[in-house]
């Protein structure tokens, strides 16, 4: 019987990387015109893969909006092969939601034009996430194809038992950690191992003896596969004329040019009994290590701060908010949103959130970060309009000031809340803007306090009245600029539930609370019912738990090293020592202190290298691999100030940190450390709809002296009588180093990396920065949960409305959907596209069976897939381990 070879053409098409996106564009507008003509000219050329993104269709017609119809036609006869996705996202560094948002909008976008392969792709992303089986298996997919994360070994070597992540076969089984399989492709010789087949005899014969043996080293049956194509690889026109030749000189051989889809079921119909598999994430965790390229987690730190924020604001604020609203007035801004998540989707392709591109590329992200979430705050605002319209607050007096505070989280919250309240405007209509500031500004102070609905005071902030511009949009008219005189308000909110708000009032009238403050006179020593924090002379924290008497000290340690790589990959100079905060005296000034929180600012100055010696300039250009290079730190110094504020509150054991540096410096990390006292063999950390088990330690091939990982909100260190749990916003990478936990602040460098020469100064990250993280201790491993879901909830602050003292609808206090579990952690409340039906999404981040409460007012949950269709699961409030589920609400 003859070995069978399939020859996909396609192009592995970077929306932009080591060119500006526009250059990438114009280069891919003249590969679909030239697809669009072989289409019609070749009829043996079966079709062309599309890199598994829609978006494409979407840049070429932006520029050839005439060629719709060829492009619909092309579809239609099998000849241009789309889908599933919108965009080829790293899914390490995007939100759970985010990666499922990427396969809704994708296969919607696909049936608009036809049927879409129904493959989770992923040729090239940076490693592969572990729910990954999961995830296809809810979307309706039951095979994956990827270019990372296992290596593989050949038929003629034993997979190891002490490996788990190396496979004899390029094709294997991928098991997910709710035991969720799939089958799984790895490009074993590349996505480009059938590029550019030449046609010519004596070429052709060269190309096909290497490539074939190649092919047969891992292939566990005899369908072999051949990408013809690469980065940004034009099509090749006489891949035809190519094929017909390969047939002619190795009859043993059939070669034809194929596709994805026919591929896939002729190789799964001869899979051999002894496929082997691989469970969980894929992280090329067998290997050297150099090249995971898990250190694009901490490049441009930037692009990733401003990713969770409009993630958060799209997620977790404007689509709740819109759902709640959508009770009230019978609308949902769907399309409002779907362009917003295109727009913030554009920014999730590996090479552009991973920041390892040019400037240029990295320039034009942000502002789409910014138009993504200046429509999230739009949809929230008029969601927060509509609600605040219907809710009653007729029993605050007529000479208070109500609001509201909305808990968009889907856990309960506990934090600190801050609104303006306005007592007091004037329009221009009634006087020219002087004037109008001057009535404002004159008018008396007045003392004020915070009642709850029932009259009971809140120990809130409250600011003395000042006096600003500001404007109101009407719906039904002109703009109306007014000065108005208004109060800033700070108050407490404990446990307010998942999905809900709660009514307060600004009254007249001073109210006197407890004043015990939290901090001694010099800030050094901050004590509450829950833990008695101590800040040494060099600024590290000593922190007692009250609860278990277990103390941690030499917490809150910056570390700073040089960096002589790239974006992708670190690497410190050859006998390069620390600079560590710990040497050196702090400042401790006492900024807050009151019963309910106390601020303290601790700064550091490090005296640090200004950038790498002028012999890394050299080795760039090159090219030398920087495992290999010899520069080291300038002799040159500066002063690196770094100022972090830490809060404590009443009734809490997190500690919040927000720590600003202005950096001047070039090549180099900075990087926060906590020491735990915990020596265990794995932790745990925040992944895509997993908390993830790690270990601690690293293969036996591993070569890399450090061990980057991915998180999102936070990594856990415990043990069984204790833990910490370190936070995070927008800061995607961690290590752990023996018993501490340290998390990437900065990472600097000059050039992309990669296959060339190409610099990058604004990877130097020069300017101001701030970073938000925080520490929480916990007792047993059982309570380690409670600390996760405050590491969630701090990344989604509360909503604030003020309202008019009015009868409405909807009570002062009201919670909108009931949702109850120890190990549920809600991603999404949002309505569905065809029928409004409201759609919670979750998962269970325990290894172990639990259940969830689920309650809406006259609705029925319902087990829906992960696109949000209708499956014939019987709802039950048991979750499985590690389950992710999508759940409707039906009315």
């Amino acid at each position: 019987m003859k070995k069978k070879v399939y020859i996909i053409s396609h192009s592995h098409w970077d929306r932009e990387w080591y060119v500006a996106y526009e250059k990438h564009h114009m280069l891919l507008v003249e590969l679909m015109d030239d697809l669009l003509e072989i289409f019609e000219t070749d009829s043996d050329f079966n079709s062309f893969h599309l890199d598994g993104q829609t978006i494409i269709l979407d840049d070429y017609l932006q520029v050839r909006p005439e060629k719709r119809a060829a492009v619909q036609k092309a579809i239609n006869d099998g000849k241009l092969r789309i889908g599933p996705f919108y965009i080829l996202q790293d899914d390490w560094l995007i939100s759970p939601e985010s990666n499922v948002r990427n396969m809704l909008i994708g296969m919607e976008e696909s049936r608009k034009w036809g049927t879409p392969v129904k493959l989770g792709y992923f040729p090239d992303t940076f490693g592969n996430m572990g729910q990954a089986p999961q995830l296809m298996q809810k979307a309706g997919f039951d095979a994956a194809a990827f270019g990372r994360g296992v290596k593989p070994i050949g038929f003629d070597n034993q997979v190891l038992e002490s490996e788990n992540y190396t496979s004899q076969y390029s094709e294997m089984w991928w098991k997910g950690p709710d035991q969720s399989e799939i089958f799984g492709l790895l490009f074993a010789n590349w996505y480009s191992n059938g590029n550019e087949i030449p046609a010519e005899k004596e070429a052709a014969i060269k190309f096909w003896n290497q490539k074939l043996a190649d092919a047969e080293k891992f292939a566990s049956t005899n369908h072999l596969l051949f990408m013809n194509g690469c980065d940004h690889q034009p099509v090749q026109k006489d891949v035809t004329k190519a094929i017909a030749l390969a047939n002619e000189l190795y009859p043993d051989y059939e070669f034809i040019h194929s596709n994805f889809t026919d591929y896939l079921e002729a190789v799964r119909n001869d899979l051999p009994e002894d496929l082997g598999s691989v469970t969980g994430e894929l992280t090329s965790q067998e290997t050297d290590g150099w090249y995971t390229l898990a250190n694009t987690a901490s490049a441009r730190v930037y692009l990733k701060q401003w990713n969770t924020r409009v993630q958060r604001q799209l997620e977790n604020i404007a689509e709740p908010l819109a759902s709640m609203a959508y009770e009230v007035s019978g609308k949902y801004p769907h399309d409002q949103l779907d362009y917003a998540w295109k727009t913030l989707m554009q920014n999730h392709p590996h090479d552009s959130i991973c920041g390892c591109s040019v400037d240029e590329v990295h320039r034009e992200m942000v502002p789409r970060f910014e138009k993504a979430n200046e429509v999230g705050k739009y949809v929230a605002e008029e969601a927060v309009n509509t609600l605040k319209s219907a809710i009653d607050t007729s029993n605050f007096a007529e000479n208070s000031f109500p609001f509201v505070v909305f808990n968009t989280n889907g856990l309960a919250k506990s934090g600190e809340a801050e609104i303006e309240i306005e007592l007091a405007r004037q329009t221009f209509a009634e006087g020219y803007p002087a004037q109008c500031y001057h009535a404002m500004a004159e008018l008396p102070q007045t003392d004020y306090h915070v009642e709850d609905e029932n009259g009971h005071v809140i120990p809130a902030t409250i600011s003395e009245a000042q006096v600003r511009f500001d404007f109101d949009l009407p719906k039904d008219g002109f703009r109306i600029p007014y000065m108005k005189r208004y109060v800033t308000v700070q108050l407490p909110v404990k446990d307010l539930p998942a999905f809900s708000w709660q009514g307060f009032a600004l009254v007249p009238g001073r109210e006197v609370t407890d004043a015990t403050p939290l901090a001694n006179k010099t800030g050094t020593v901050i004590e509450n019912q829950q833990m008695k924090v101590e800040i040494a002379d060099n600024g590290t924290l000593t922190v007692t738990d009250k609860e278990t008497q277990v103390k941690k000290e030499n917490l809150l340690v910056f570390e700073n090293v040089g960096d002589i790589a790239n974006e992708y990959i670190f690497k410190q100079p050859e006998n390069d020592q620390a600079i560590l905060s710990s040497d050196v005296q702090a400042t401790i000034t006492l900024l807050e202190n009151h019963s309910e929180k106390a601020v303290v600012k601790i700064t550091h100055v490090l005296d640090i290298p200004v950038s790498a010696d002028e012999l890394l300039d050299v080795e760039q250009q090159m090219v030398i691999d920087f495992t290999q290079r010899k520069a080291q730190r300038s002799k040159e110094t500066a002063p690196l100030t770094i100022e972090t504020l830490m809060t404590v509150t009443k009734d809490s054991k997190k500690i919040d940190f927000e720590t600003h540096v202005n950096n001047q410096m070039k090549d180099h990390r900075l990087r926060v450390l906590f020491e735990t006292g915990i020596n265990v063999e794995q932790h745990e950390a925040d992944s895509i709809y997993e908390v993830v088990t790690r270990p601690n330690a690293v293969s036996a091939s591993w070569k890399n002296p450090t061990n980057p990982q991915h998180q999102h909100a936070f990594a856990n260190l415990h043990d069984t009588a204790h833990g910490v749990t370190v936070g995070n916003f927008g800061l995607n990478e961690y290590e752990i180093v023996g018993d501490t936990i340290a998390v990437t602040l900065l990472r600097c460098v000059r050039e992309l990396g990669d296959w060339g020469y190409f610099p990058t100064p604004e990877a130097q990250c020069l300017g101001e920065h701030t970073f938000n993280y925080s520490i929480e201790m916990h007792a047993t491993p059982e309570t380690r949960y409670a600390t996760y879901k405050h590491a969630y909830t701090a990344q989604v602050p509360f909503t604030v409305a003020q309202v008019a003292v009015q009868k409405g609808n909807y009570p002062t206090t009201y919670q909108y959907v009931k949702v109850e579990g120890e190990t549920f952690i809600p991603t999404a409340l949002k309505r569905r596209k065809v029928d409004q039906e409201l759609i919670l999404r979750g998962y269970n981040m325990s290894d172990e069976m639990k259940s969830v409460t689920i309650e809406q007012s006259h609705a029925e949950p319902e087990i829906l897939t992960l696109l949000e269709e209708p499956t014939d699961e019987v709802y039950t409030p048991e979750l499985q381990p590690y389950e992710i589920r999508t759940i409707g609400l039906m009315k």
